[in-house]
């Protein structure tokens, strides 16, 4: 079975912000870059099923140079190789305009299933998945906890999270794509063998004519979303605090909730 995993480099969580003099996004020099949470267990859900059926992973990933580095930790944890979408045409696009850009290049690797994470660290649109089944024309299922191909490699039984602690468990016929939650299982680490046989694996750098796209159809010219600003969250003022037992302070909540906040 052949699987492709999409993959995005986003700023560490942990790092230090500052927004950009032009206010359209966060300074990104010295900021330190790693590959996205979700998008990690995503990779680990790749590898095990390969691993289970004498399969391949290709990992694929739009954006700048500096991607390069999390493409070849893919390639370190297991990955056979890696699609880069580097071009500057590929670059500043919204969730269509990158949907379409990544999967007119799964679309060339002829691929039995698509595994992505649930949303990017950064912007958080969790739309991206859904735009690459859109335009491959395949099953998609997002949140998803559990996966296990059937016999036969024809089929997944998935587990998806729904809300108030409920799952549901349902069947796709293969090739789908199916974007993992984080927590569905355990990320390996990359050993120091990967690690060096990763320098030899290849890393594709199609350019949109190789994939049969315009420059129109995606980055920034192909997207529908403009960013207009980034700022941090203004601070809030006048929290109050209550006082008394459990019983005055719940008591006091609801009246302030009922007349002053209007909730109730």
């Amino acid at each position: 079975m052949r699987i492709a995993v999409c993959i995005k480099q986003v700023p560490d969580t942990e790092a230090r912000l500052r927004v950009r003099k032009d206010g359209l996004w966060v300074e990104e020099e010295d900021l330190p870059f790693v590959i996205n949470e979700s998008d990690n267990y995503a990779l680990e859900e790749a590898l095990t099923i390969a691993e289970k059926t004498a399969g391949e992973v290709v990992v694929v990933s739009l954006g700048p140079e500096r991607v390069k580095d999390a493409l070849r930790k893919a390639l370190a944890l297991g990955a056979s190789r890696a699609v880069h979408l580097a071009e500057e045409a590929f670059q500043g696009g919204d969730a269509l305009a990158t949907g379409r850009a990544l999967a007119a290049a799964i679309a060339g690797q002829e691929v039995d299933l698509v595994l992505t994470g649930s949303q990017s660290d950064d912007v958080g649109y969790g739309a991206t998945g859904s735009v690459i089944a859109g335009h491959l024309g395949w099953p998609h299922a997002w949140l998803v906890m559990g996966l296990e191909i059937e016999e036969g490699g024809t089929s997944a039984r998935v587990t998806r999270e729904m809300e108030s602690g409920m799952n549901e468990i349902f069947r796709l016929q293969l090739p789908a794509v199916i974007e993992v939650q984080a927590g569905i299982n355990h990320p390996r680490y990359a050993s120091l063998k990967g690690i060096m046989a990763a320098k030899r694996k290849p890393i594709e750098r199609p350019s949109p004519a190789d994939l049969g796209l315009e420059a129109s159809q995606i980055g920034a010219a192909g997207s529908r979303l403009e960013v207009l600003e980034v700022a941090f969250p203004d601070s809030g003022e006048g929290a109050e605090m209550l006082e008394g037992d459990a019983a005055t302070m719940a008591r006091t909540l609801v009246e302030k909730l009922q007349r002053e906040a209007r909730v109730l």
